[in-house]
């Protein structure tokens, strides 16, 4: 019996146990929002031809898939993704596989964003390397006052406890959810701001995280929505108190060594560690439409609220683009501090790995690392160093993106050009609003 059947028959297994009624088959459209199709499950091994044969469907509604004029696409199941869905009810249950998307005939579909990372993971693997990730998503939990707004749920701070933090309870009961969908969760607390949170996992092989962020999103809103909350992965919800990041830390292992890892070197960093981080600076501009692809991404991303604004690299430094924490030997790696938890993991990760490899293959030096607090120095001291700035409005960062043929080439052609049409209808859908800011401002004018 093959390893496949192996893991179909457990998955069968799975379901007659636990009388599992409904399979979900999900994946995400450009945006990283999750969709789905649930089958009913009338016998258990049912699942075995849904994951032989796939599901066809139509992608023409689905942002940035197909037109309606060619819109037949099949949903065909990864099994390693298998999982039970510990929100819905237990008795006669949920599942859910995630799925890679492909054209009627069989052909992988150009405008997954699934199929855009694997084809990204490919390039690393044809040098030997494994990428893997390790984010960091924050989030909020809000609930509304007495006059319909939204609001922070608690007012707690940096790592406190009960009774000023009051997402205790909900954290724990997140941490408990999403262990039942095998995350080894590391650590959770509350994070800095007013009703802010950080639930971390371990690392993984990139596909397997993007996979993990999707999920853990999905499986954050539903579990604080069943305790009577809402959670917002929206990078900046409120005026005046930090955002939400998803800090990505990235690091490449060939033959089952961390190749960004050299004890012999002064900072115990390896020239590979050195141009991938080059690769990074010097494509810092396009990423940003892609790690932060909001209009809102770009209130987060301004002085004062710990959220990176220049490119630039420290290795304790949280003030610059990149940072290098300070562990080495296997746990060595290269964060990126400016992706917020809006980005489509799928893309994020792609373009992340190809701008690394473009600096591995170019030799691309970063220059020296920078320790001085970038946000104490003026606009000149910066010019002085060469220090620029990241993009400051999502304008900016599309156009930069357009200029960019190695992060362009990371998403395909096709997955490209949907997410620019995409953006520059979102810019300037908020660039004709009017809102409350401009008239308490401009009314007297």
């Amino acid at each position: 019996m093959s390893t496949e059947d192996n893991k179909i028959d457990q998955i069968i297994k799975t379901i007659e146990e636990n009388d599992l009624k409904f399979l979900r088959l999900q994946f995400s459209d450009i945006n990283g929002l999750p969709k789905n199709m649930s089958v009913s499950l009338k016998k258990a091994n049912d699942i075995e031809d849904i994951i032989n044969d796939g599901l066809l469907f139509d992608g023409s509604s689905i942002t940035g898939f197909s037109s309606i004029n060619d819109s037949d696409l099949l949903a065909k199941p990864d099994i390693d993704t298998f999982s039970t869905i510990p929100w819905r009810p237990e008795e006669r249950g949920s599942c859910r596989l995630i799925c890679d998307v492909f054209t009627a005939d069989g052909k992988p579909y150009e405008g997954d964003p699934r199929g855009v990372l694997k084809k990204s993971l490919k390039l690393a693997e044809d040098r030997g390397y494994q990428f893997n990730m390790g984010p960091e998503p924050e989030f909020f939990i809000i609930k509304k006052d007495e006059n319909g707004k939204y609001i922070p749920a608690d007012n707690a701070e940096y790592f406190d406890v009960e009774p000023l933090d009051q997402g205790t309870d909900i954290r724990r009961e997140i941490v408990l959810g999403l262990e039942k969908l095998d995350f080894n969760i590391e650590v959770s607390h509350h994070e800095v701001a007013d009703g802010q949170h950080e639930v971390d996992f371990k690392y993984a092989d990139a596909l397997k995280t993007a996979d993990a962020v999707i999920t853990f999103k999905e499986a954050v809103k539903a579990l604080v929505d069943k305790l009577g909350y809402k959670a917002t992965f929206m990078p900046k919800p409120f005026f005046g108190i930090n955002g939400s990041g998803m800090h990505c830390n990235q690091s490449l292992f060939k033959n089952g060594k961390n190749i960004f890892y050299d004890p012999d070197t002064e900072t115990q960093l390896s020239q590979e560690a050195l141009y991938f981080i080059g690769g990074l600076l010097k494509h810092a501009k396009a990423l940003s439409s892609i790690l932060s692809p909001t209009v809102n991404s770009y209130k987060r991303l301004v002085p004062g609220y710990e959220a990176p604004c220049y490119i630039a690299y420290g290795l304790k430094n949280r003030s610059t683009l990149i940072r290098i924490p300070a562990s080495r030997g296997l746990g060595t790696r290269i964060e990126c501090r400016s992706a917020d938890p809006s980005c489509n993991p799928y893309l994020a990760f792609a373009v992340l790995l190809e701008a690394g490899l473009d600096g591995m293959d170019n030799k691309i030096d970063p220059g020296e690392p920078t320790e001085d607090n970038l946000f104490g120095l003026n606009s000149d001291e910066l010019n002085q160093r060469g220090i620029e700035t990241l993009p400051t409005s999502l304008w900016e960062a599309y156009h930069a993106l357009e200029k960019d043929e190695i992060v362009k080439n990371a998403l395909g052609s096709y997955v490209y050009n949907q997410f620019y049409k995409l953006k520059t209808q979102e810019w300037d859908n908020y660039r004709i609003q009017v809102f409350d800011y401009e008239q308490e401002n401009y009314l007297n004018v």
